[in-house]
């Protein structure tokens, strides 16, 4: 077996969990390497920032609206029919008809982006004058070829998620990073902000090879051409279309966040991404990866006749991303200052702002990731969509009404996401519970309700260090005066939090234990002494 078809062979939900959410951590290291690069280059207030941000607007919207989970969750259970009744030569005409309708349609919308740039920025952008709007239109030339070369990649790693194939997949993200980084590194310092751009180009075709190599052993016979009377390929639309309207939706919104932002003065766009960046980090580590390696399975499970276990394999999923998402919106509140700072390089009081009224959606978008994929694993992609409608609008509404309410802060922005993030998912909860009867059970509740205690305790022991033990000083700058403060409080916060659910009884620090356990008091085998 070649080193392409080991890597990329079938794994377990618990395998294919550890390997995306280790490859999405490394990621996450990547992205915030990345974005501490960008602000010790260039500056969080000088406007650079903020027209390199609104350059992936439009590039961005039109990626959520036909790609990205749009097109995994609506292909994935078509595909995964396909292949289980052996039938793969449904499965290879429904995934070239796929690749090569997205492929043409994205390319004529990058065309037409590159064309209308100007047009565009002073859309979505109106409190850009002069110097900042004609960069942001000429990085948004240049990003604009994302949505052609992501449309390709994500057809190519949705079949490997179907196949349960995820190293390749899990890679790809990292790639695109190290990307964004040579451009930084290499070609900012002679073109400027316009090299990182060229930078995040050189990542996007990087993330297609990666998917291009993991499609090796696959057996994918790729057809040009698109076979519009494919069963499988219609049924796939008639999923896609709910789905990418509602991802969409979610785009618009970031596109409304960034006009509001534009009227706040220079630095307003750059300085809440960067506290939408570090509050996505625990949500992607955690929500993303989790539901991600589980998709496939809820997939089969609904497929099935029985709904119990479909319930079951729901409920292990959502108390398992409880487990983590609550302390580490625990960690983001309390330990939002040495987040900061090692994330920018210095300290600054917008972004910990920001991220501290993003410590509810932390926990929520993540638990958002598994209650979505329950419906589509049910192919039901119209509830998702029409609560993500009411509660778009209501972040629209809520984000003009907050921005005002906190005086023209950013913080306003990352309240009112919070506001509606927690309304949205119960909302999900809500409909799955009616429809499956059962999903949200006692036991599932006391189990969040002991989680929410070890997490106080956990809270507790970081709180005394951080005010007590490790303070943050004024002069506490640079990673390796910070980093072993903050690596010291997580160790002692993490000990807490496991020792805490362990007395809970709860089964996952119970599984981490039993492991410590059997493995520190091991017997040596006597091969050793012979």
């Amino acid at each position: 077996m070649s080193i392409f078809k080991k890597l990329g062979s079938n794994t377990s939900v618990g395998y294919s969990a550890a390997i995306l959410s280790g490859s999405f951590f490394a990621s996450a290291i990547l992205g915030l390497l990345r974005d501490r690069l960008l602000a010790a280059n260039f500056g969080l207030t000088s406007g650079t920032l903020d027209a390199y941000w609104a350059a992936f607007s439009i590039p961005d919207m039109l990626y959520f609206f036909l790609v990205t989970g749009a097109l995994s969750v609506s292909f994935i259970p078509v595909f995964v029919d396909r292949m289980q009744s052996n039938n793969k030569k449904s499965a290879w005409e429904l995934s070239s008809s796929v690749i090569n309708l997205m492929a043409l349609v994205t390319l004529a919308s990058s065309i037409l982006i590159f064309i209308f740039a100007g047009p565009l920025i002073s859309l979505i952008a109106p409190g850009f004058e002069g110097e900042r709007h004609d960069l942001a239109v000429a990085l948004m030339r240049i990003v604009a070829v994302n949505p052609f070369v992501f449309s390709i990649s994500t057809v190519l790693g949705a079949m490997q998620q179907a196949s349960n194939r995820f190293f390749f997949f899990a890679v790809s993200p990292i790639v695109y990073n190290l990307g964004i980084i040579i451009g930084i590194i290499g070609l900012a310092p002679r073109l400027g902000i316009v090299g990182v751009a060229l930078g995040v180009a050189l990542g996007s075709v990087l993330q297609l090879i990666m998917h291009l190599i993991g499609m090796f052993g696959l057996g994918f016979d790729y057809q040009p051409r698109i076979y519009w009377k494919n069963k499988g390929f219609r049924n796939v639309f008639s999923l896609l279309l709910p789905r990418s309207l509602d991802q969409g939706i979610d785009a618009v919104n970031s596109m409304v966040e960034r006009f509001i932002a534009s009227f706040l003065g220079f630095g307003a766009i750059a300085t809440y991404q960067y506290a939408l960046n570090l509050h996505n980090q625990p949500i992607i580590l955690i929500g993303v990866a989790i539901s991600t390696a589980a998709f496939p399975s809820i997939t089969k499970r609904a497929a099935g006749n029985r709904v119990d276990l479909f319930k079951q394999e729901v409920k292990d999923v959502l108390g398992v991303i409880l487990w983590f998402a609550l302390p580490a919106a625990a960690i983001a509140f309390l330990l939002r200052g040495y987040l900061v700072r090692l994330y920018i390089g210095q300290g600054n009081e917008m972004v910990a702002d920001a991220l501290a009224w993003f410590t509810l959606a932390i926990i929520f978008r993540a638990l958002f990731h598994t209650l979505t994929r329950a419906y589509y694993a049910q192919r039901d992609t119209k509830t998702p969509l029409m609560i993500s409608i009411v509660a778009i609008g209501l972040n629209i509404a809520l984000a003009f009404m907050f921005v005002d309410w906190f005086e023209n802060s950013i913080s306003g922005l990352a309240a009112a996401q919070s506001v509606v993030a927690v309304i949205e998912v119960s909302l999900l909860i809500y409909i799955l519970h009616r429809r499956l009867k059962g999903v949200i059970t006692w036991k599932l509740i006391y189990a969040g309700f002991r989680i929410l205690l070890a997490t106080a305790a956990m809270s507790i022991t970081t709180y005394i260090m951080v005010r007590y033990i490790f303070p943050l000083q004024a002069l506490d700058v640079g990673f390796f005066t910070l980093a072993p403060k903050f690596l010291a409080i997580l160790a002692v916060s993490g000990v807490v939090y496991i020792l805490a659910g362990y007395i809970l009884k709860l089964k996952e620090p119970t599984m981490v234990i039993n492991s410590l356990k059997k493995w520190l008091f091991k017997p040596l085998s006597t091969k050793y002494f012979q």
